[in-house]
């Protein structure tokens, strides 16, 4: 397996609190990642610092062997366009933008296609999670389910080696959370990396792997293997996922 994230005693303080402390794991290629822990953990924290959204205080974030801590303003900006892909608990769509017009934005910006093949892959992503028949509606006259399949669409358009996300279902109910955590296992198996924040069991349920905070430490790691989507199997995992949070006093 290729490491394609390597955290190193990365520290992360506001003024004098301390979030992180000396936080140290690796991601592996295609692998699906889940952050959790209590409120305060310093789980969002820890994602805006090895995705590049914030700096940390100290320590190292290797993405393919290159510290993205030490780059700039400019060039961190270029290594999320083309390496890394976002989804929120809101999608933060643009509202003077149709959801089509959302999608191809990054891809133009990137100018590493022509427009016509942006466009063209921009249509694969809608059809593919199901959204094709809203490309040219308003954001505002679609549904939450449909606003974060754009805005799904929208990280992925640049092909980005890791999806992260910050409770990307916390906002939906659970129909179409499952249909979001479907699309997000698609997108997995066919070889992108996910990182996600969570407090919802049955979304860490489906990751490969947990990462438990605790007061800005990892504290503990859980390891259910691949996702195959089978009922009995979905529900044992979730089961044993319960139990090792029991056990953390989740």
């Amino acid at each position: 397996m290729e490491t394609i994230l390597k955290v190193q005693d990365l520290c992360k303080s506001f003024g004098e609190t301390r979030v992180l402390n000396n936080v140290n794991f690796e991601v592996e290629k295609g692998e699906f990642i889940a952050i959790m822990g209590q409120s305060g953990s310093g789980k969002s924290t820890l994602l805006y610092s090895i995705s590049g959204m914030d700096r940390p205080t100290s320590g190292n974030i290797l993405l393919f062997g290159n510290d993205i801590a030490k780059l700039n303003d400019e060039k961190i900006s270029e290594v999320r366009l083309k390496q890394m892909g976002f989804i929120f608990q809101h999608s933060y769509l643009l509202k003077n933008l149709s959801i089509k017009d959302n999608i191809v934005l990054p891809g133009f910006k990137l100018n590493k296609l022509s427009r016509e093949g942006v466009n063209q892959n921009v249509d694969a992503l809608l059809a593919k999670t199901g959204i094709e028949n809203v490309a040219g509606h308003d954001i505002k006259k679609v549904s939450g389910g449909q606003l974060q399949r754009a805005a799904i669409c929208r990280a992925l358009i640049n092909q980005p080696d890791i999806l992260f996300g910050d409770e990307p279902t916390g906002a939906l109910n659970s129909s179409t959370s499952r249909e979001i955590l479907d699309i997000i296992n698609r997108v997995n198996n066919e070889g992108t990396t996910v990182i996600l924040v969570t407090h919802d069991v049955k979304v860490a349920a489906r990751a490969d792997r947990i990462i438990f905070l605790l007061d800005g430490n990892i504290h503990d790691k859980l390891t259910l293997g691949k996702y195959d989507g089978d009922k009995e199997n979905t529900y044992l995992r979730e089961k044993t996922l319960y139990e090792w949070l029991e056990t953390k006093g989740f």
